[in-house]
């Protein structure tokens, strides 16, 4: 790690901290594949498209997710 002080980025206003995280994870989402998978989770995806191949029907639109999200705020 280089010599960014951490107590230094505690100090600093909520808006700054929140930019800084914000910038961090803009940085990390600029390069998913620098992101590696574990095995478990490989095969929790191929069992999620695997359940959603053999039933594509159970699955649910944006609009009820988006709607029963609103109905619980």
């Amino acid at each position: 790690m280089s010599s960014v002080n951490i107590q230094d980025i505690l100090k600093l206003p909520i808006e700054e901290r929140i930019e800084l995280v914000e910038a961090i994870w803009d940085s990390i989402a600029a390069s998913p594949e620098s992101l590696p998978v574990t095995e478990a989770q490989k095969r929790e995806l191929d069992r999620r498209l695997a359940e959603h191949r053999a039933t594509p029907q159970s699955g649910k639109r944006w609009e009820e997710i988006r709607d029963s999200l609103d109905k619980n705020t």
